[in-house]
């Protein structure tokens, strides 16, 4: 690709951020907590194997040192990720007698609304042979989006423990960076991050008190709908990698990013259910604070240049979720007073959900084809990513979706003059159900009265996915 150079500091890197910024306003977020795929469009259409082959903006996310290639330029891109997923729960109950009985109920199906994941990011060339590139980006990670209804079949819906509505949440990475290109076969890149927006979410949780003192496990007049704001958060990162050229026709690339840590104060605001056990209950205080950790990730990636409109890239990423233990929420002066059965005031416990994620591994083969029709140049993209599941069978849930998963993909790039390149991917993720026996299961039903004895798993049952990536985009080099 040419890029064309501005000899002297101009007013086009402040317009360039500026775009940057006006389309990559990012909306609202119903994501499940994991990067249900790699991101990008470009990238995407070669399988996400763009790790020695990044030089376009869009290296920030997979290897910053591709920015020394990128020359001064614009990348804004939108991928939307159609997702669906059924879950036909199994729970395993202990009655007093100690007789256990498995319930199962009803499917229910979530589906994904539409909303386009965006990326925006600058780069800009400081001097003429491109030594020095700044850049500086916005990016949201792609994750698993579903709705799912209140009410299956007449009765509340098997999925109200497990996962509620993310409405409102607000969330994405934005970041600066710097490629520095000492010699024409080596590139350095580095650059600071942060998780930064809110996240909301509602969560049922079981009220009702320990021993079914006056009710089952999970008796409707029980469950009590909270409302969670965590927020602002700020969680920084950073991340940094080297692409070398050994002979001209061989690029190595390796970049790493650093784990980020979530710890931000809350509002839990807690709506009890309708039992007559709680007719002169109140809850008191809604202040709380919340802690979670996201991983950190390895790419390593060889590309080969058998001539000059090939390349073929095979790349290995390895995420480190198994630094993913919980989610804990600690209340700081919630408690409710006046249910019946129970104390005066029964102070809100620490919440924490087990999540103990296990580190996943990528393995992927991408292919890029540059050829001209007419007065156009074509780039034809094909992609192909396996990848491990993050999640051990134990701690799957709703709110935790993830399956191993083999993608296929397709891209193609459009060049219209020497400056503008559009860009596209269909990707398709091939996926197998799994199920979580009830006597495995291990994410408790939440209840901030001592729990219902004895302790319950709500995550038991079979799950399925299907899921299909659609994406456009545009570069601009000037």
């Amino acid at each position: 690709m040419r890029f064309l150079y501005f000899g002297r500091p101009s007013w086009r890197p402040v317009f360039l951020l500026g775009a940057a910024v006006f389309f990559c306003k990012v909306g609202e977020s119903h994501a499940s907590g994991l990067y249900f795929s790699d991101r990008g469009v470009r990238p995407m259409g070669r399988g996400g194997a763009f790790v020695a082959g990044a030089d376009d903006a869009g290296s920030i996310w997979y290897n910053p040192a591709g920015l020394a290639d990128a020359g001064t330029s614009l990348l804004i891109d939108a991928s939307y990720l159609h997702f669906s997923s059924a879950y036909s729960r199994e729970l395993r109950v202990v009655d007093a007698d100690n007789t256990v009985r498995h319930v199962t109920s009803p499917t229910v199906r979530g589906s994904a609304p539409f909303l386009p994941i965006p990326t925006a990011a600058v780069s800009f060339a400081i001097d003429r042979k491109q030594t020095w590139t700044l850049g500086a980006g916005v990016v949201a990670p792609y994750v698993a989006l579903a709705n799912y209804p209140d009410v299956v079949q007449g009765q509340p819906s098997p999925a109200r423990y497990a996962l509620g509505s993310f409405a409102g949440s607000v969330l994405a990475i934005p970041g600066l960076w710097v490629a520095y290109k000492p010699a024409p076969f080596i590139r350095f890149g580095v650059g600071i991050q942060a998780l930064v927006g809110v996240f909301k979410t509602t969560v049922t949780f079981s009220a009702s008190p320990q021993d079914r003192l006056l009710g089952a496990p999970e008796q409707p007049e029980f469950d009590s709908q909270s409302r969670l704001s965590v927020g602002p958060i700020i969680a920084p990162t950073a991340n940094a990698g080297v692409i070398i050229e050994p002979v001209r026709w061989v690029r190595v690339g390796i970049s790493g990013q650093l784990p980020m840590t979530v710890s931000a104060d809350a509002t839990l605001k807690v709506r009890l259910g309708s039992s007559v056990a709680f007719d002169g209950a109140r809850v008191s205080g809604e202040t709380a604070h919340v802690r979670f950790r996201l991983p950190g990730i390895l790419r390593f990636g060889i590309e080969g240049r058998p001539t000059e409109s090939t390349r073929i890239e095979v790349a290995y990423v390895r995420e480190f979720w198994s630094a993913h233990r919980a989610i804990d929420a600690q209340s700081v002066d919630i408690a409710i007073d006046g249910i019946v059965g129970a104390p005066p005031s029964v102070a809100m416990p620490p919440i924490g959900i087990p999540r103990n994620f296990v580190d996943s591994n990528s393995f992927r083969l991408g292919v890029e084809q540059f050829f001209d029709i007419g007065q156009y140049r074509i780039d034809a993209r094909l992609g192909a990513a396996y990848e491990t599941s993050a999640v051990p069978p134990a701690y799957l849930s709703l709110s935790s979706l993830d399956f191993s998963k083999l993608a296929a993909t397709a891209g193609l790039g459009f060049h219209i003059g020497r400056r503008w390149r559009l860009d596209a991917v269909y990707a398709h993720y091939f996926m197998a159900s799994t199920r979580v026996g009830p006597e495995i299961a291990k994410i408790p039903r939440i209840n901030p009265l001592s729990g219902n004895a004895p302790a319950e798993f709500v995550n038991g049952g079979r799950y399925s996915a299907n899921a299909d990536l659609f994406g456009v985009g545009v570069n601009v080099t000037f």
